[in-house]
């Protein structure tokens, strides 16, 4: 009986589907007022709906229409069941689709700004852009406060070309200046994607939506305003990094990750001011982990503040160490993050760690990120930065020239010394426009009375020259090479050797 039903249901499906339909409803209406007069005209406008409804017509969509045209907003479940359903009505029609996803950056500038409503429009603003740079078919939909993805519509010829210029498009429709409430706003867009074409044949749409995470994640890391396309080595990348995840814990315990040190040295003298602490891991199998992969992973997992700690423990004792060893280091230097400077005990730890180690706050550096001190006018990261330079830390800014600090911001937080962001020091003895901007900065830095450091030395002539406009510190490869706390000893000797050994020549020559 199921089967006849089925059968007929086939049937009147075949018979009421498509633009056919369109012909014989009014054709069997007609008819049936001339059989019967208006009680059959009653039963036909009465009976064609229930007919509709037992075929089963309004739950077949057509090739055309959009997934899910009545939301704005999926959740990530939802998504992949989108995805799912793009990705069937491709391969049912032998045709190839893809799933892009945008990170738009920016919307909580906004919203400090200009209030949440203003944040609100530039999210409908953006989701409206993009629709409107979508060809026919395609479905755009919000994952969250600040990413959407993208589903195409089946197509014949969407390899990685294709995919590409689309993306870029999109980027840029996202990323044009949008004027909102008498003012100009700013977005810049991240796009990961991945098309159907790169995944086996029995691939799900929940996959082809997690390789584009995993493009996405590495436009992220590359970005701002990056574009990746989602490969079988990005899946063994991401492999990598969930590995690495699971592990980080026992890292930080078993004091895999540690500090190794860069030496910084002084102009005038050639003598070492200070080093600077950066975190190495180094794994027991990969060996040395690169620093971008394994930091990412700790912002990932909430650890930066336990990196923080383990970092500032073995930069004191290495102090302690070389202090004991008759070496004249006088400042090691901790890079600390706008999440680290964010804990209302940091001040309360460093003061504890550094009476522990029987140093004087004047041996610590804290290094602080440019954007940081920019983006943090008042609140708990401005008390601790203020409250670690009353102590006597060293305050460092850290990347100068690539955030938007104010000189009132330079005097507020009571900085000593600017760390000249390395894009400013590369091939300064060649190139003349890096000559002028370098020597700008060094200006206003003497005249506001702070000392500098270049970062990011690696020939003699950009030491020789920084030293001649007046830098005060270098730093990089030219210098020396991050080194383990043991081989600083060493490296220690030797440099003050030979710059003994340069005292005496200049002295006997003269």
């Amino acid at each position: 009986m199921t089967a006849r039903i089925a059968r007929v249901q086939n049937w009147t499906r075949k018979l009421f589907h498509g633009p056919q339909a369109l012909a014989f409803l009014p054709a069997a209406v007609l008819a049936a007022f001339w059989l019967g007069g208006e009680p059959f005209l009653v039963v036909a406008a009465l009976g064609m709906p229930l007919l509709f409804v037992f075929t089963g017509h309004s739950a077949e969509p057509t090739a055309g229409s959009p997934i899910d045209p009545d939301s704005d907003f999926v959740n990530m479940a939802g998504a992949a069941e989108l995805a799912e359903k793009a990705l069937q009505r491709a391969r049912g029609a032998n045709l190839a689709t893809g799933c892009i996803l945008l990170e738009l950056d920016g919307f909580s500038d906004v919203a400090e700004r200009a209030g949440a409503a203003t944040a609100d429009s530039m999210r409908d603003l953006s989701l409206s852009r993009l629709r409107n740079t979508l060809r026919r078919g395609d479905h755009a939909v919000r994952l969250s406060d600040n990413r959407f993805m993208i589903l195409l519509a089946p197509s014949l010829r969407l390899d990685l070309e294709a995919l590409l210029q689309l993306a870029t498009r999109l980027q840029s429709s996202v990323e044009e200046p949008a004027l909102i409430e008498h003012a100009t706003r700013y977005l810049s867009a991240s796009v990961g994607f991945c098309g159907s074409s790169r995944l086996l044949d029995d691939a799900t749409g929940k996959q082809m939506l997690e390789a584009a995470q995993v493009a996405l994640a590495e436009a992220i890391t590359n970005g701002p305003s990056a574009i990746r396309a989602w490969s079988e080595n990005m899946r063994a990348a991401h492999r990598d990094q969930t590995s690495l995840k699971s592990e980080i814990d026992r890292a930080l315990a078993n004091g895999q990750i540690q500090p190794w040190f860069q030496p910084q040295v002084c102009t005038s003298t050639g003598a070492i001011s200070g080093v600077e602490a950066l975190a190495r891991w180094i794994h027991p199998e990969r060996g040395i982990v690169p620093p971008a992969q394994f930091l990412r992973v700790l912002e990932e997992t909430g650890k930066m503040q336990r990196l923080s700690e383990v970092i500032l423990q073995h930069a004191l004792t290495a102090l302690r160490s070389w202090d004991q060893a008759g070496l004249s280091i006088p400042r090691v230097s901790v890079n600390f993050s706008d999440s680290e400077l964010r804990d209302p005990r940091l001040v309360e730890r460093i003061q504890w760690e550094l009476d522990r180690f029987g140093l004087t706050p004047q041996r610590l550096g804290i290094e602080v990120l440019e954007t940081v001190i920019a983006g943090a006018p008042e609140g708990v990261v401005a008390r601790n930065i203020v409250t670690l330079g009353e102590m006597g830390c060293h305050i460092d800014l850290d990347d100068f020239g690539t955030g938007h600090a104010s000189i009132t911001s330079l005097r507020r937080f009571k900085v000593h010394r600017l760390k000249i962001d390395r894009s400013f020091v590369t091939r300064v003895d060649r190139d003349e426009d890096q000559h002028r901007m370098l020597a700008a900065i060094l200006g206003m830095a003497d005249r506001l009375g702070l000392e500098t450091l270049a970062e990011g030395v690696e020939s003699v002539g950009e030491h020789a020259l920084l030293a001649q406009l007046g830098c005060d510190h270098v730093q990089g490869f030219g210098i020396a090479r991050p080194m383990p706390p043991d081989q600083m000893v060493d490296w220690a000797t030797e440099h003050a050797e030979r710059i003994a050994g340069a005292h005496r020549l200049g002295r006997s020559s003269g």
